[in-house]
């Protein structure tokens, strides 16, 4: 195996391969809800920031996390097989790509407007303080899934890129809802990791229960705003994943989590169909 291999291998599992659409589905999603028309998407702006927020935005976050989190690490189990354990070795390569990530986005931020550079800045403030010191919103209860705004950000930033306008705030209020359900329903399997969150505050049922809260505001907001459209009736598997778990308490959380990314992948995808169907039909 050639060095190039070995690096690219590095990267990819670095930024964790299965969770880009979590970073690059807010964008496209949000830049096809602020699209005026098609041809919007045939700006380079489009395609420059979707490469952005596939692959460098998750290796900045990621690279992040696995800096700062060594010491919990080591009770991570999926450290071992599905993610990346960083060593001691490996730090001053983990280094030297975080500091390439951060002079791709500097790049970038010297060709935006005031309103996208500080919708930018919101994005990598949170990314790199969600798991660094000294704030470490993680380990802050509360405050540990309400910086995983994080991962909405890129959408609020393609909608004023598509448009020109920040989005509504209800839909802003609905990837809030939706991205702090997700987190909670994360860290309730992880509580073993030996981090302060709000699911170890609450205990395993209780953080279930706001999951499940959390994912029936959101799929009321959803259905809301899309004016009572039949096929937003699907939102609701969401909260169905923790009722499931409160219902029948033999279910594994583990097997339903790693399903949870095809049920994001399927009806984000569906969204972005019907959004630029409709744009298509109005050009």
């Amino acid at each position: 195996m050639t060095s190039e291999t070995s690096l690219l291998r590095y990267i990819l599992k670095l930024s964790r391969f299965r969770f880009w659409i979590y970073t690059g589905g807010p964008f496209v999603v949000g830049y096809a809800l602020g699209a005026p028309e098609l041809e919007a998407f045939f700006a380079l702006d489009y395609y420059v920031y979707l490469l952005y927020f596939f692959l460098p935005a998750n290796i900045f976050i990621y690279g992040v996390n696995d800096y700062w989190d060594e010491d919990t690490d080591k009770l991570n189990k999926k450290k071992d097989d599905r993610e990346l354990r960083v060593t001691d070795r490996d730090k001053r390569r983990l280094i030297w790509i975080l500091w390439a990530t951060v002079g791709v986005s500097a790049v970038l931020m010297v060709f935006q407007d005031n309103v996208e550079r500080i919708l930018f800045l919101i994005f990598l403030s949170l990314s790199y303080f969600y798991s660094a010191k000294p704030l470490r919103f993680k380990a802050v209860p509360i405050l540990d899934f309400s910086s995983n705004m994080l991962y909405i950000m890129p959408g609020i930033f393609a909608y004023y890129l598509a448009g020109g306008q920040v989005p509504p705030l209800l839909l802003v209020l609905a990837g809030y809802f939706h991205i702090a359900a997700m987190h909670l329903f994360s860290a309730v399997r992880d509580k073993k990791a030996g981090i302060r969150t709000t699911a170890v505050v609450l205990g395993e049922r209780r953080s279930l229960m706001l999951v499940a809260a959390f994912w029936t505001v959101f799929s009321a907001l959803v259905i809301y705003l899309t004016g009572l459209h039949p096929l937003s009736v699907l939102v609701l598997m969401f909260p169905a994943f923790p009722l499931a778990l409160l219902i029948d308490r033999r279910k594994d959380i583990n097997k339903l989590y790693w399903r949870l990314p095809y049920v994001n992948n399927l009806l984000g995808g569906l969204l972005f169909s019907v959004v630029v169907l409709g744009l298509a039909f109005q050009s």
